[in-house]
């Protein structure tokens, strides 16, 4: 009897509801069109259709799942540094991706439809990964080398060798490392590889490079 009254009681309050969401969705529908036009424009930022259409792990994206020093923190750091981590940007050097790849290392690993390559969030992580494993196995003698030691102030860890391989390639990090710090190639606006190095210090790359 009691579950019977709570029901008859909850009919009213079911049917208010409703109207009130009718309501505000009518009221919505109507509003001006200085209002639609800039909702028009967030619609339009970027290619979004794409990231959509993808069936990508959050993980791609998101920090919720992983430590602070874990390889996805790693690359969302280094995907915020280089675009705010934008996977339509492209520079004014011709740079692009969420990742800021130049021309020459994407057809190094096979890419090159760059407009495929802006449109697809998977074939960035995928030329990412790949990167870090080709800077890796280039600099796997350094890092056994140099790994642990404090060169310019900066604790050389694994990460960050890999981190500055990003920016300056195997060559500026032999560079760095042999010259103990007193050669660090710069991009063109100004980034080192030292604060690279020193940066995106200290994550733990074991998830990619085993």
């Amino acid at each position: 009897m009691r579950s019977q009254y709570v029901s008859f009681m909850a009919y009213p309050a079911v049917l208010l509801m409703g109207f009130s969401v009718f309501t505000l969705v009518k009221t919505d529908s109507s509003g001006s069109s200085s209002e639609k036009d800039a909702m028009a424009g967030v619609l339009e930022m970027g290619p979004f259709k794409s990231m959509e259409e993808e069936d990508i792990s959050l993980r791609d994206f998101s920090l919720a799942t992983s430590s602070a020093d874990s390889f996805v923190s790693f690359k969302e750091a280094l995907a915020f540094k280089e675009s705010r981590g934008q996977h339509w940007r492209v520079n004014t050097l011709g740079y692009m991706g969420k990742y800021q790849f130049g021309v020459v290392t994407l057809q190094h690993f096979g890419v090159t439809d760059t407009a495929a390559f802006l449109n697809s969030v998977r074939l960035q992580e995928r030329i990412f990964i790949k990167n870090v494993r080709y800077n890796n196995k280039m600099l796997k003698s350094y890092i056994k080398k140099y790994k642990g030691k404090t060169i310019d102030g900066v604790k050389i860890t694994h990460s960050g060798i890999i981190a500055a391989a990003h920016l300056s390639g195997p060559g500026g990090v032999r560079k760095f490392l042999k010259s103990n710090g007193r050669k660090s190639n710069r991009d063109a606006y100004g980034t080192s590889v030292r604060s690279y190095m020193k940066k995106f210090g200290g994550y733990d790359l074991s998830e990619v490079l085993r």
